[in-house]
């Protein structure tokens, strides 16, 4: 089973590589920091899974490298392995395209598991991953659009009504509106607030 590494932590990236290399079956055939040295690599070396996590620094996240990934014509499948655990985090992911969700701190043997069930293309998840996603269906509250998430990531960095919009491409009457339906479904009416509980809810991170 080929494996290809998409982290940007090259400790990170040995470890894995450590650990990986006392399974016969499993062979590293490549690794990358960035999203652009990630697609290329994959592209070239048609692994059967790629281990990607979401932070890469600068340029695009784990998420749009994920969507990348599976764009390509032998697209592997792609086990997201990170220390992130939002509801915000697992979900974008599984849209990309990801199989998997494991967390960095699972042990040795269920991160082995996880990588041969996405090898067969199976649906694999961390037990902790697995309970937020149950959780999340069971009360899953009024849900926020993407673009209401992003607009509350931006809240989290500080950023006014003016920075928003520009960053987002809209207007400022636009951002409030936003924040109207915002402040509504997680019911509250100040900025503070909407960014706490959306941090508690595991909506977005800091």
């Amino acid at each position: 089973m080929k494996l290809f590494l998409v982290d940007d932590h090259p400790v990170v990236r040995a470890g894995i590589a450590a650990l990986v290399g006392g399974e016969p079956d499993m062979e590293i055939v490549g690794e990358a920091a960035t999203s652009h040295d990630a697609v290329r690599g994959i592209a070239l070396r048609e692994p059967d899974v790629v281990l990607m996590d979401l932070q890469l620094g600068d340029g695009p996240d784990g998420v749009e490298t994920t969507r990348l990934v599976r764009a390509l014509p032998h697209a592997p499948q792609v086990l997201v392995l990170t220390t992130y655990e939002t509801d915000a985090d697992i979900v974008r992911a599984i849209d990309a395209g990801a199989t998997g969700y494991v967390l960095k701190a699972c042990p040795p043997d269920e991160l082995f598991q996880a990588i041969k069930a996405a090898a067969r293309g199976e649906t694999v998840l961390s037990p902790k991953v697995a309970t937020r996603m149950m959780r999340r269906m069971r009360d899953p509250g009024p849900a926020l659009t993407p673009r209401e998430i992003e607009i509350l990531e931006l809240l989290a960095k500080g950023a006014g009504n003016k920075e928003i919009a520009r960053a987002l491409f809209i207007t400022e009457a636009t951002v409030k509106t936003h924040l109207v339906h915002v402040y509504g479904k997680l019911g509250v009416d100040t900025r503070t607030a909407a960014v706490t509980v959306a941090v508690e809810r595991g909506l977005i991170r800091l």
